[in-house]
């Protein structure tokens, strides 16, 4: 063919060990991340009394962490992480007890959330996620016979998705608690869960969630401002409406990098759970339909690699597959509805692009993950062409 090539030789080598397409996404989703850092952190690194790129700096210091993990973790067999995973829920279980302890867990907003680690802080919730994948993804192959049949195979992983949204609601942290139920109802149906367990436990966990969104009236308070902002502009609303003003200021093209009003000072938490919505008004339509345009491929991809997995007969891959899938998915559906107005306000950041390092570097290890089970599906087709070869059947 007049136009088709080969690969290049040393891209073909590297395709074997690393997903290109999934590695592209991610230098892309990072040039994007840092540009919107810089533009949303300077003013108020400025406001501080801080050097301008402080902020820049730690988020750089953080991708590179990142990347390094992201790495770290792909080369290590999925056999190890599917043992692992009793000590990883341990582990996420005693961190989130930890962040609960006054002097040891630090508050910022009134929510207990994170862990100070020298300079740095880490959100524990962002990691008990990874865990909780990992864990669940063990216990499905393990018990993927049972799931199907035997309502107490069913019961045993909600009674530890209980223990974790029970801990998650003391920080307070609705929002997490939300991404959890789902991964795991998620999980759990895909690997092959009755559909009425799951239907019936959902509906259960749901009423649960609602009535816990109920009891306090600053939930209360961001649901109905979410329906109506305008009732009170200066107040439950005033986010959303900056955030709504911002997109519309974008138009078709935006205002320019750099160039956003919304982000000096009107706009709360410009830099982390409203990103998009600077994103959106210094890139208008255009740039928001490229970004959401490189997060379904991502979705995609990673949905496509679990599938990949189950049709090789890595159950584990597979669980861990559509695992981080769902979980990528949601926080991603989940930050923009709420830049959008479509959701009340759930305090969640938009993956890789997010000012914070707890985020990205748990996405990393996802997709560090994601990376692994890439790996294992091409070893799984080498060893059966290898055996197809020599004439065993397989």
């Amino acid at each position: 063919m007049l136009f088709k090539q080969k690969p290049l030789p040393w891209a073909e080598q590297l395709s074997e060990h690393i997903d290109l397409r999934l590695l592209y996404v991610l230098l892309i989703l990072i040039a994007v991340g840092i540009t919107m850092t810089t533009s949303t952190t300077v003013e108020m690194a400025y406001k501080n009394g801080l050097p301008a790129f402080t902020q820049v700096k730690r988020q750089l210091i953080f991708m590179a962490l990142g990347l390094i993990v992201m790495f770290m973790v792909s080369r290590i067999s999925l056999r190890v992480w599917q043992r692992l995973g009793p000590l990883a829920l341990v582990i996420a279980f005693a961190l989130l007890i930890l962040v609960l302890v006054p002097g040891i867990g630090r508050s910022v907003n009134g929510s207990s959330r994170w862990l100070a680690i020298g300079p740095f802080t880490l959100q524990v919730s962002e990691f008990a996620k990874v865990a909780l994948i990992i864990y669940l993804a063990g216990y499905i192959v393990r018990h993927q016979e049972r799931l199907h049949i035997e309502l107490s195979a069913f019961i045993n992983p909600m009674l530890v998705l209980s223990a974790f949204v029970g801990l998650l609601m003391l920080e307070p942290d609705f929002g997490s608690s939300v991404v959890f139920v789902v991964i795991a109802f998620a999980m759990l149906f895909l690997g092959g869960a009755r559909f009425i367990y799951c239907f019936i436990a959902l509906i259960l966990g749901g009423a649960g969630l609602a009535l816990l969104a109920l009891s306090e009236n600053y939930r209360l308070a961001r649901l109905t401002g979410f329906m109506d902002p305008w009732a009170d502009p200066q107040n439950t609303g005033f986010q959303l409406i900056q955030a709504l003003i911002a997109i519309g200021n974008g138009g078709a093209f935006g205002v320019g990098l750099g160039d956003s009003m919304q982000k000096l000072f009107y706009l709360p938490e410009a830099h982390n759970d409203f990103v998009f919505a600077v994103l959106a008004e210094e890139t208008g339509l255009f740039g928001v339909t490229l970004l959401l345009a490189t997060y379904v491929f991502m979705i995609w991809r990673c949905f496509d690699l679990a599938a990949q997995a189950g049709r090789s007969g890595l159950m584990f891959a597979q669980a861990v597959g559509y695992g981080c899938s769902v979980w990528f998915a949601l926080q991603t559906l989940i930050s923009l509805g709420v830049n959008m107005g479509v959701l009340p306000t759930k305090g969640l950041s938009l993956p890789l692009i997010s000012v914070g390092g707890s985020n990205f570097l748990a996405t990393s290890i996802a997709l560090g993950l994601m990376m692994r089970v890439y790996l294992e599906i091409n070893q799984q087709g080498a060893r059966r062409r290898s055996l197809r070869s020599s004439g065993v059947r397989t």
